[in-house]
């Protein structure tokens, strides 16, 4: 009897609130006018409710304050929500309500924010140009072999054909140690085929043709974790259950770095969307996230556009990666930016009661890695070469040898994990900030591209781990801001040979919103490097002059005001071609504001319907690998006998 009548008057609560906060007139649409509850909420369930949809059902990801309490929740089952999920390492809550009652819900003093739980979808000579063959003996003293031993490489994605030749070590074991379903679908195989071939350029053997088609990381244990089903569909609860169960596991598997080649349209600010607040949470707990820009650098016609940067690509501590075109060679003064290749600056933004948006405006992506035409694993009859045979690299007859042909963002992401994964071998007490800021630091700038298209430049594993080599082990959140940050006073010197191709680093970082470069990145610690501080913290701006916070940064270093184009050298030389005070300005780039060589569509422009795509874009994909001009990799039969040169 007590808790029917605490049903019903909660009912009338949700109801009132209701209606303070939004009024309906006759017709079939609802209206919503203005509340500072309204920043509170997602604008694709403000829109619903508007659409005279407030009556159906959906699925909510509540993010409570401090004040929620045990009690809240039964609050929420009371008032008729429905399948009420918590999490071990967030304080989120999944539940099924009416529209309406979600809306009503966000007006709660004690829920901070509410937002629908989105869809979401999948978005040879690789070894040789990131610079992967030149390492692997690098390793540092006692280290052995630099090939990610021991590493945990966790990928969420549509699954992983364990059966596959890629993924078994030299005793002929799986290497992929643990494997959960987040779909409901009780399967970890992959039916739909993206995931193999993502965790395969992570960390593939090498085994078919003769190590041809090598991973970045060949001996890293693989953490399974399918939150795509069998059409490559997934949703944000399921992407956070994941992540959710990483933070819990860890430290059994020894997961150091997390593989996420998806992501849904960003239109919610990084500060309110629930899927950037977990990836912040991982990378704080040590934990180096490396996540998709996306595949929507150009429009339906081809032209080029700004500000498409997926989530979880626009949360500032997750490693953002575009794609890079490698033309199918080893060397590197060739390479460009794959065009579909998505661009900064992230068009996130919340808003406030005067209905004005702030946009994130934030640099990404922070870098970029060969994505363009990979060879890797295929899974057995997979759902992408089935439906486009001209996929299969025609490598092997064999169905655990065959691999397949990708491109795009998808495809680059892996091979940033799988390089983070060899520089935590080399050097197992780098911060996720620190492996960040060694791989932006020792990046080759491309010429003729900008910062909002590749960031610092192309990933370059040689430089990378040359650094991490020579860092510290001792560092911890009591070194002083300014110590020495390396165990000699002689710096790397900033330079990479790559198939007799010389080229310099880029020597700066990308910070949220400018730039920094200098040697005194890597010559002295700098406290943004510690767990707990995003890159950009300790940068202050105001009237147009960006300098540092002594307390954060040290003295030294030069602080961009241009987003600049590179003509190939270092961070920041080129032709600036838009103000940081820009960026720093809530609202200033507008839909359609003609930025460079592009337009900006920001305004949170959703595609589809809200779906995480993941990178993975037949069309886009298709329209690169056919149009581009550029030479298919060679490809030979592998009979699945001894390597004999097939």
């Amino acid at each position: 009897m007590k808790r029917s009548l605490l049903a019903s008057a909660l009912a009338a609560v949700l109801l009132l609130g209701l209606s303070a906060g939004f009024v309906f007139n006759e017709g079939t649409h609802a209206h919503a006018r203005r509340t500072p509850h309204a920043r509170k909420v997602s604008k694709d369930l403000i829109s619903r409710a508007r659409n005279g949809r407030g009556s159906d059902l959906v699925k909510v990801i509540v993010q409570p304050n401090d004040a929620w309490n045990s009690g809240s929740d039964l609050e929420l089952r009371y008032a008729g929500g429905r399948g009420l999920r918590r999490f071990n390492n967030f304080n989120h809550r999944v539940v099924t309500l009416s529209a309406n009652a979600a809306l009503a819900l966000a007006q709660r003093s004690d829920v901070g924010y509410v937002s629908i739980d989105k869809q979401v979808r999948t978005l040879g000579h690789l070894t040789v140009t990131t610079g992967a063959e030149y390492v692997r003996g690098s390793g540092g003293p006692g280290s052995g072999l630099l090939n990610g031993n021991g590493i945990g490489i966790a990928v969420l994605d549509s699954g992983i054909d364990t059966s596959h030749v890629s993924f078994k070590d030299s005793a002929n074991q799986s290497r992929v140690i643990v494997s959960q379903d987040f779909t409901g679908e009780n399967r970890t195989d992959d039916p739909y085929g993206h995931g193999t071939h993502v965790a395969a350029i992570a960390a593939g053997n090498g085994e078919v043709s003769c190590g041809r088609y090598t991973g970045i990381a060949p001996a890293a244990k693989l953490i399974n974790l399918r939150v795509l089903n069998s059409d490559g569909i997934g949703s944000t609860s399921g992407l956070l259950s994941a992540l959710d169960w990483i933070i819990s596991n860890r430290a059994q598997y020894n997961i150091r770095v997390v593989n996420m080649s998806l992501g849904v349209a960003a239109v919610e600010s990084y500060k309110t969307d629930p899927l950037c607040q977990a990836v912040r949470a991982l990378v704080n707990a040590g934990i180096v996230v490396v996540a998709a820009a996306g595949n929507h650098g150009r429009d339906s016609e081809g032209n080029k556009i700004y500000g498409r940067i997926h989530s979880p690509g626009n949360e500032p501590s997750a490693l953002t990666v575009g794609a890079a075109n490698s033309v199918g060679t080893d060397a590197r003064d060739d390479d460009g930016m794959a065009s579909y290749s998505s661009r900064g600056p992230t068009r996130s933004f919340w808003e406030d009661e005067d209905n004005v948006k702030h946009f994130d405006n934030l640099i990404k992506p922070d870098l970029v890695a060969p994505g363009n035409k990979i060879v890797a694993a295929e899974s057995f009859q997979n759902h992408i070469v089935t439906t486009n045979p001209q996929l299969d690299a025609q490598v092997s007859n064999i169905p655990a040898r065959k691999m397949m042909l990708l491109s795009g963002t998808s495809m680059s992401t892996p091979v940033a994990a799988g390089a983070a994964a060899l520089m935590l071998q080399a050097n197992p007490s780098l911060t996720p900030n620190m492996v960040k800021a060694i791989l932006m630091y020792t990046a080759q700038p491309l010429a003729g591209y900008n910062m909002l298209e590749q960031g610092t430049g192309e990933l370059n594993l040689e430089g990378a781990i040359r650094v991490a080599n020579l860092v510290r082990t001792d560092l911890s959140a009591s070194t002083p801001l300014g110590a020495p940050l390396l165990t000699t006073t002689e710096l790397p010197v900033p330079e990479t040979d790559i198939a007799g191709y010389t080229f310099s680093w880029s020597r700066g970082l990308m910070l949220s919103r400018t730039w920094v470069a200098g040697s005194n990145l890597i010559a002295k610690y700098q406290r943004i490097y510690g767990t707990g501080f995003l890159l950009s913290d300790g940068v202050i701006t105001g009237d147009g002059v960006i300098t540092g916070d002594a307390a954060l940064i040290s003295e030294g270093l030069n602080f961009g005001t241009q987003i600049m184009t590179s003509s190939g050298v270092i961070t920041g030389d080129g032709v600036g071609i838009l103000n940081v005070s820009d960026l720093l300005a809530d609202g200033t780039l507008n839909e359609g504001d003609l930025l460079s060589d592009g337009v900006i569509t920001g305004d949170g422009v959703i595609t589809g319907d809200g779906v995480i795509t993941g990178d993975l874009i037949l069309q886009a994909q298709m329209a690169e690998i056919n149009g581009d001009n550029t030479p298919m990799m060679p490809i030979e039969i592998d009979g699945g006998g001894e390597c004999s040169g097939n």
